[in-house]
């Protein structure tokens, strides 16, 4: 238990309270964002405005929602174990529970353009959305790399890995629901859960196998 509370719970705190902390640092010192929005929402079209909607929609609560259940269960049927449903499971909920405790409480208005899609009742800092999209996508590269000798076949992985957060993000910021400060917080958020996990949950056996045969040496 106080491992888990050590490797778990104290970085998902201190992640809570940097993120607090950026948050109203960014309300204090205005960063001119806002010109951003305005240059993107100035040049939108009906076909930027189709491919956003479906890059946003990659992570909409209810599909991560979806997705990560459906993940963890394959994960412990083909793998025949629970550590890597645990870790993608643990990947996304901690963000959830850290974006949750903070986005109220920095209070960021949202953009001043047109929102194309609803408002969540939500602040804008930081980006959910991209938060759940890198601990989902990213915490599913990092699993099935780690199953995969192909090199190619890793690159692939990754890449798209990657490129869901970024069309996440990307989109995001067309659509005016987010400041680019949003997007990248909540970028380096969802990593840094995922790090937290895969150290705490994927890794964990490894790392105290090692340090028994140092301790041996």
């Amino acid at each position: 238990m106080k491992r888990y509370a050590l490797s778990i719970l104290l970085p998902m705190i201190l992640m809570a309270a940097v993120t607090y902390g950026v948050g109203r640092a960014i309300l204090a010192w205005p960063t001119g964002e806002a010109s951003v929005s305005r240059s993107l929402a100035a040049g939108r079209t009906s076909l930027w405005n189709t491919l956003t909607d479906l890059g946003s929609s990659l992570s909409d609560t209810p599909y991560i929602v979806a997705l990560t259940v459906i993940a963890a269960i394959v994960f412990r049927l083909v793998y025949r174990r629970w550590r890597e449903s645990i870790f993608l499971v643990a990947a996304v909920w901690s963000q959830s529970l850290i974006f949750l405790a903070t986005t109220e409480a920095v209070g960021r208005h949202r953009p001043p353009v047109q929102h194309i899609d609803p408002a969540p009742p939500t602040s804008s800092f930081p980006s959910g959305h991209v938060s759940a999209a890198v601990a989902f996508y990213c915490g599913m590269a990092l699993v099935l790399t780690t199953h995969v000798r192909n090199r190619a076949l890793q690159v692939l992985i990754w890449v798209l890995g990657i490129a869901a957060p970024l069309a996440v993000g990307l989109s995001r910021l067309y659509r005016g629901m987010h400041f680019l400060t949003d997007v990248l917080w909540g970028a380096l958020l969802g990593v840094g859960c995922v790090v937290m996990a895969a150290r705490a949950i994927l890794y964990a056996r490894e790392r105290r196998r090692r340090s028994e045969l140092v301790r041996s040496a």
